[in-house]
């Protein structure tokens, strides 16, 4: 089975490849749309910003995302050009090769992939700059403010998992995407991530969507935003409540997520170390007939330990068991695990092109254990949260005496 690493190899790569180079506006491109004190901000890098942030599958409206994020990397290089900051060409390179490498990808691999989106190598060099100027920046300014005294390590560890927690009411679409479909599910997906309303989300939902959920319009329980997979997570936390993601590539299909409502609790969920899970393969897809045989098998077992005898004479690889961080689970199969009780079972997925089902069942959750606990690490989370908010203050003082013009 995959790891997730691979995954968003994989998945990047197609969403990146997937679509065709938009085109940029002939006239009027290269002309100043915002300026930042005395910077200014065109409308083709906004556009390639937008195109930039539309491949990797960045969660909210793209467009304003831009734009945003554009005038918060003027403050960031103005800032760190007055400290006497200008990052060297191997400090860019360097960070271009790391942001490549969380998908497991070169940088030349990485800006041809961009490239086939329209996305000019400069784009993602700007970006980079940025973030490695202001890096360095609030190493500088807030190192040494951000030290934490052994009192504080104290009270932080006695009261762990005793703080507030988040969960989330969600809607699920997911929509095969056989063989010779891709075009035509994908521009579904597009159109249904425009969606706000729960009603015209659930419509849709009982119409294209293959998971159980479909008939109850695609709605989910309550659930802990710690059990979802990990790369969901950040992108269901940067959704306002009637809003959806943007479609996220798995195997096989396509996947949606809209936010119905949000809480915070008084609760701390567990974190959780590993997932215990069997897959179950069977041949047929999502014919008629495979989903029933499908249904008189999940009457028939109530715990993963029954699947042996179900397998039993048959080739090694149809059953597949394992036990797993949630990071190093295959997307698809996370997202279904997620959702489901010990015993419980899923048979919303696919392999091999549509061909094979997967009888999922969940076994069991291992969560982790405070006792081995590494105080260093602690220690250092500590400082890197107070660095986080000192140097998310200082941005918006530096926004809030910018002349920003829009035009």
């Amino acid at each position: 089975m995959p790891q997730l690493t691979a995954f968003i190899r994989a998945a990047l790569v197609f969403a990146i490849l997937a679509a065709s180079p938009v085109p940029l506006a002939a006239q009027g491109t290269f002309s100043p749309v915002i300026t930042v004190n005395e910077s200014s901000i065109t409308g083709y890098e906004i556009e390639q910003r937008t195109l930039m942030l539309r491949a990797l599958n960045a969660p909210g409206n793209h467009a304003t995302l831009a734009r945003e994020q554009l005038i918060d990397d003027r403050l960031r290089l103005q800032a760190a050009r007055d400290a006497g900051i200008r990052p060297n060409e191997d400090d860019v390179i360097d960070g271009m090769s790391e942001f490549a490498g969380r998908a497991n990808l070169t940088r030349e691999e990485f800006v041809s992939a961009l490239a086939q989106r329209g996305i000019a190598e400069q784009t993602f060099r700007d970006f980079v700059l940025a973030g490695v100027a202001w890096r360095e920046l609030v190493r500088q300014r807030f190192a040494g403010r951000a030290s934490v005294s052994e009192d504080e390590i104290d009270r932080a560890l006695a009261t762990r998992g005793s703080g507030s927690n988040i969960r989330v009411l969600l809607s699920e679409i997911i929509m095969p995407m056989p063989p010779g479909s891709e075009d035509e599910v994908q521009a579904r997906a597009a159109r249904i991530s425009q969606i706000t309303s729960q009603s015209e989300f659930s419509a849709e939902a009982r119409r294209y969507s293959a998971t159980a959920s479909r008939g109850n319009g695609g709605r989910l329980p309550w659930r802990d935003l710690t059990e979802l997979p990990p790369v969901l997570q950040p992108l269901i936390i940067g959704l306002r409540p009637g809003e959806v993601t943007q479609p996220l590539t798995i195997p096989n299909a396509v996947a949606l997520f809209q936010l119905r409502e949000i809480e915070e609790t008084g609760f701390s969920a567990p974190e959780i170390a590993a997932v215990e899970y069997a897959a179950y393969y069977m041949p047929g897809g999502r014919s008629p007939e495979t989903l029933a045989q499908a249904r008189v098998l999940a009457s028939k077992v109530d715990r993963c330990d029954d699947l042996y005898g179900i397998a039993q004479g048959q080739p090694a690889e149809v059953l597949e068991r394992g036990s797993l961080p949630p990071g190093d689970i295959p997307t698809d199969i996370a997202i279904e695990l997620s959702k489901l009780d010990p015993g419980e079972v899923s048979t919303a997925l696919t392999r091999a092109n549509g061909q094979t089902l997967v009888f999922l069942m969940l076994c069991g959750r291992t969560n982790k254990i405070d006792e081995n606990l590494d105080r260093e690490q602690f220690t250092l989370g500590l400082r890197n949260q107070r660095i986080a908010r000192l140097a998310d203050g200082y941005l918006a003082q530096l926004r809030a005496d910018a002349r920003i013009v829009e035009r």
